[in-house]
């Protein structure tokens, strides 16, 4: 099946986030226009390798791609339509934005080269937690920023909340969600923090110094957050997703769907052709090593028992959960004998159900996705 979706990576910020463990460099000082001369290598040489399929879905992510000046953006839109047919009608088009990157002529140029949907990264609306978290924009910078691009001509804008951040209340969660529903986005991620390796909040965690709020509160946080959007109008599909009807996310349905896609840029992840890779994520290591072929760190080729494996971890996400007839014309064999045993258990312990015929988490099991996904790890009989 040729790749329909094409992830590209800017790992270029104005500033790093306390919490953040991606592929990401302050952008000064950074060789930002040879690192887009180096994509445009890569598009070349990974679709000589693998051909595309008509895309319908760009994720531009980060990093924060609307650090690159409207010149850089021209350029990278170009390279992307001379490398990848694009189903025009239905494709989706987005580009991660940061409120204090964005401005006016970047909208311009974004909306002059395809996208049709922005991501803002808002966090929260707590002012001393922004800073506390390590976000160089305000409030009041997420509010200009979405009335700055509807006034450009965009409608398909998504906000990007988090719980869980150290010193939040349960009352700053309400108070986040009051906010950004009044600026009506046709989108929501609301990610709980998770504390990864070598980031700043990792470091003050293991000093002690990192005052998180307890499991307790985060399931509260958690279900307010669904309660709130669920009251306004918004449906969950997936675990931290919620949307106007008809306004899901595209791309990432693409990854939970267990379906290929190309992966470009420093630190990207791809899968093609049954193998998945992971790109090297030094900037210069990146720009060099397209110079002589892919800048691939990893890659392997997916088991069967991987994939029947992915196919329920990924696809347990949604919350229409897995089809059984999809997955055994994928596979050649039924769910139930790949993981009968396992789903049986899971059912009995109330975290997973049958609905209309699909295989789905229960509430019991959205509160304990984890355990569940991980509960299918070695357990598939092929």
């Amino acid at each position: 099946m040729a790749p329909q979706a094409v992830y590209i990576h800017i790992p270029f910020c104005t500033h790093k986030c306390h919490y953040c463990d991606f592929t990401a460099y302050v952008a000064k000082g950074q060789p930002v226009d040879d690192y887009i001369q180096a994509l445009e290598r890569e598009m070349l040489q990974t679709v000589q390798e693998c051909p595309p399929g008509a895309i319908r879905s760009i994720f531009i992510g980060g990093g924060t791609p609307t650090v690159l000046t409207p010149e850089q953006l021209e350029r990278l839109f170009s390279s992307i339509r001379r490398y990848f047919p694009l189903w025009e009608d239905e494709m989706e088009f987005t580009v991660e934005a940061n409120p204090e990157t964005t401005d006016r002529q970047r909208l311009s140029v974004m909306k002059k080269g395809g996208v049709n949907r922005l991501s803002f990264g808002a966090q929260t609306f707590r002012e001393d937690l922004l800073t506390k978290i390590g976000r160089v924009h305000s409030a009041a910078d997420i509010r200009h920023s979405m009335e700055l691009a509807r006034d450009v001509g965009f409608k398909n804008l998504s906000l990007d909340l988090m719980f869980g951040l150290p010193e939040q209340r349960l009352a700053d969660m309400e108070e986040a969600l009051k906010q950004a529903l009044e600026l009506k986005p046709s989108h929501f991620s609301v990610y709980s923090l998770k504390v990864e390796e070598g980031t700043l909040f990792h470091h003050k965690l293991l000093q002690g110094k990192l005052p998180l709020p307890s499991e307790d509160e985060e399931f509260k946080m958690y279900q307010l957050t669904r309660k709130r959007l669920e009251e306004a109008g918004y449906h969950q599909y997936e675990v931290s997703n919620f949307s106007q009807p008809g306004l899901e996310s595209k791309h990432n349905s693409i990854y939970w769907m267990n379906e290929p896609y190309y992966g470009l840029g420093a630190g990207a992840h791809g899968y093609m052709n049954g193998v998945r890779h992971s790109n090297v994520k030094g900037v210069g290591e990146y720009i060099r090593k397209t110079e002589a072929g892919r800048p691939i760190a990893e890659s392997y080729r997916e088991s069967r028992e991987e994939r029947v494996e992915n196919e329920l971890i990924l696809g347990l996400r949604l919350l229409e959960g897995i089809d059984p007839e999809r997955f055994y014309r994928r596979f050649g064999q039924s769910l139930n004998h790949v993981f009968g045993p396992v789903v049986k258990g899971l059912k009995e312990q109330g975290l997973l159900t049958c609905n209309h015929g699909r295989l789905m988490l229960t509430e019991k099991g959205l509160l304990f996705g984890n355990d569940v996904f991980a509960s299918f790890l070695g357990e598939a009989t092929l």
